[in-house]
């Protein structure tokens, strides 16, 4: 396993928001703490083309493009880097913090250690299902969060953020065939149990390359492949998950 250490890294903008308000805001839930080498009080040209790419199109109304648009304030705030058994804790204090600055004053947020951001409702609604969730459901939500899914590479549908939860990524293997308008959603409901499953279950703790898997007791058997993320160069990527993958593959 990679030396390498997930944090946080989020991007909160904002129109005449001052830099040390989010700090102060963000320092009430714990832990984090403003990127005074990155943050400015000035608008950032590229910030529309990155919420784009981040899957902004899910859950943007026009009101929250239009946030984007007209920010003049940029900060990043960092957690400290995450062992794995406190992942799950800092990332639901940090959706808690991100409430707390939407309703602060702050227009949008984007995650940019899993390239994901929601609309303000839905960051609410998520921070708010969250408050009073355990176990499988606040691993859900939490997966709803942060984590960015379905990302399509041409063989598989995989996931990036589940090491902010300190989790491998999950993947399923998919024939061109599957990626229709009525079988994605099944795929994805398909990530999110092997994400669960990971989350909540000890025995994932031991997973083993090849052992089976199923999304219920008649539901058809899975086979689980996992590995590790390699590249030193890649390492270096706040999506970087050192915890590698685990992928549903079909029975030979």
């Amino acid at each position: 396993m990679s030396d390498a250490i997930p944090r946080h890294v989020l991007c909160v903008l904002g129109s005449g928001l001052d830099l040390s308000e989010i700090e102060r805001i963000a320092a009430d839930f714990g832990g984090f703490v403003l990127d005074r080498e990155y943050s400015e009080t000035e608008p950032d040209p590229r910030m529309p083309k990155a919420f784009e790419a981040s899957m902004a199109e899910a859950s943007f109304d026009e009101a929250d493009w239009a946030a984007v648009e007209s920010h003049d304030t940029v900060g990043y705030l960092l957690s400290a880097p995450m062992m794995r058994e406190l992942a799950a804790d800092t990332s639901r204090r940090l959706l808690a913090a991100t409430a707390a600055l939407l309703r602060s004053g702050a227009t949008a947020v984007k995650n940019e250690s899993s390239g994901i951001t929601h609309g303000r409702d839905r960051w609410l609604a998520l921070a708010d299902r969250a408050a009073g969730a355990e176990d499988e459901d606040l691993a859900d939500v939490l997966v709803s969060a942060w984590v960015q899914r379905p990302i399509h590479d041409g063989e598989v549908l995989y996931s990036c953020g589940m090491h902010l939860l300190g989790a491998p990524e999950v993947e399923i293997e998919v024939d061109e065939e599957q990626l229709t308008e009525d079988g994605l959603p099944d795929l994805v409901m398909h990530l999110d149990t092997l994400a669960t499953y990971l989350l909540t279950d000890p025995r994932a703790e031991e997973i083993e390359d090849g052992a089976g898997f199923r999304m219920a007791e008649d539901a058809p058997r899975w086979v689980l492949r996992t590995g590790p993320y390699d590249g030193d160069d890649y390492e270096d990527d706040l999506s970087f998950n050192p915890y590698g993958y685990v992928r549903l593959t079909r029975p030979q």
